[in-house]
């Protein structure tokens, strides 16, 4: 390894969420047909996650529960997020027995970048021997299978990872900028490459590129006419460059925060079920920003609709505020406006997000002529308390009325991790 030259490696945990179930049942991750996927949701609901042994019938990893063969003689778990975060945690636990917490990304649940370039002189060792000596650990130690890929940076590592590994005898990919180019230049199809999804490969299309070796040859000028800026991105991975590092990652810091919420519900809502829930995702997002000791001065709204043929799928709406708040009463009012002008009261409501945008400590909060300061204190000394009792005794202890309306889904969502059952 020259001088200055990083070695990367990223690591992968093998259908994360369905090996620990099979662990948690005494199955064999690699061999137990099994989903993780909430049944109560209906048929309908997307599987989590996939056993590789289905995987290896053909079964898609984000597949919904009804496509899956019944002649497949499948188990189904129910999702548990809370588990899947402490076993996530105890894997990382265990390369940090091994590495710096400053050299480890952590990308995913599931994945994770670690610069081993430190540690190779140290210990003695190559990035492969280090790579298979990590996800060794993670296999004797929790049952849990990992693969990972090794490059001089963070895109090779994952391209690595995501393309290679699954094709070498100890589920360990290697690229330097030469094989990159003799491997991944001519690979199809394209959206195996770690940040070109379905709509950028098609237009890649669109301009006769199907695989990065055309990407890295084609014409500078049409992909930045296609698109603009980002081209440079898929110019620099077409050439396998990548110049961020873990350090840069963690020491950067957004020009812009927001805090936002979203939900998919259950079934078909109306206009009014819809505002209901609106209204207890404003509560929890003002409860965030009352935690984080922010204001916010912006607004975003966006509903999906139930599918209907020739209509538009969706409604959005964004707005600037006249001052910076974290009052519930006030920007309740204001989302509340938003969803009205926005909304079509003929059309069934299945999503909705919103986030709170441009925010400041609370220290910038303003008023007007108009604004009631006590009533204003008192307010958020009532939101205060809350979040001292939910900090006590859980996110369910308190709530308001409205949440234990029919169709609500604020006591329900109290005692889920990311949308799904803790």
């Amino acid at each position: 390894m020259e001088s200055g030259e990083r070695i990367y490696c990223c690591i992968d945990l093998k259908s994360f969420y369905a090996s620990v179930e099979c662990v948690e049942r005494g199955l064999d991750p690699l061999a137990a047909k099994l989903v993780v996927a909430d049944p109560e949701r209906s048929e309908k609901t997307i599987c989590l996650a996939v056993s590789p042994a289905l995987k290896a019938l053909g079964v898609p990893g984000r597949c919904r529960l009804f496509e899956i063969p019944e002649s497949f003689d499948f188990a189904i778990a129910k999702p548990r997020m809370a588990l899947y975060m402490r076993r996530s945690a105890e894997i990382v636990g265990i390369y940090l027995r091994s590495v710096s917490p400053q050299d480890i990304h952590v990308y995913s649940i599931d994945e994770c970048f670690i610069d081993l370039t430190p540690y190779l002189h140290l210990y003695g060792t190559t990035a492969r021997e280090m790579a298979a000596g990590l996800i060794g650990e993670v296999r004797r130690e929790t049952g849990i299978t990992a693969t990972a890929g090794i490059g001089p940076n963070l895109f090779l590592a994952k391209v690595a990872l995501d393309v290679t590994a699954k094709h070498a005898p100890d589920c360990i990919g290697e690229l330097d900028e030469r094989s990159f180019r003799e491997q991944i230049w001519p690979h199809k199809p394209i959206t195996d490459i770690w940040q070109v999804g379905p709509r950028i490969a098609a237009r890649l299309a669109k301009l006769g590129m199907h695989d990065l070796g055309d990407v890295a040859h084609g014409d500078i000028d049409l992909l930045y006419q296609e698109f603009g800026a980002n081209a440079e991105y898929l110019i620099d991975h077409a050439w396998g460059l990548e110049p961020c590092t873990i350090a840069e990652i963690r020491a950067y810091e957004p020009r812009s925060t927001s805090i936002g919420a979203g939900q998919v519900l259950p079934c078909d809502y109306t206009f009014e079920e819809g505002r209901m829930i609106l209204r207890e995702m404003v509560d929890e997002a003002v409860l965030d920003l009352v935690d984080k000791r922010v204001v916010t001065g912006h607004m975003s709204l966006h509903v999906g609709y139930a599918a209907q043929p020739g209509a538009s799928g969706h409604a959005n709406a964004s707005r600037k505020l006249s001052r910076l708040t974290s009052s519930f009463e006030a920007l309740m009012g204001l989302m509340d406006g938003l969803y009205a002008e926005t909304v079509d009261p003929s059309r069934a409501v299945r999503r909705i997000n919103i986030a709170f945008g441009a925010l400041e400590p609370e220290g910038f909060a303003t008023c007007d002529l108009f604004t009631d300061m006590e009533a204003l204190a008192a307010e958020h000394r009532r939101q205060e308390a809350v979040l001292a009792i939910r900090e006590r005794f859980g996110k369910g202890a308190v709530m308001k009325g409205i949440s234990l309306k029919e169709k609500a889904r604020g006591r329900e969502r109290a005692h889920q991790v990311g949308g799904h059952h803790a």
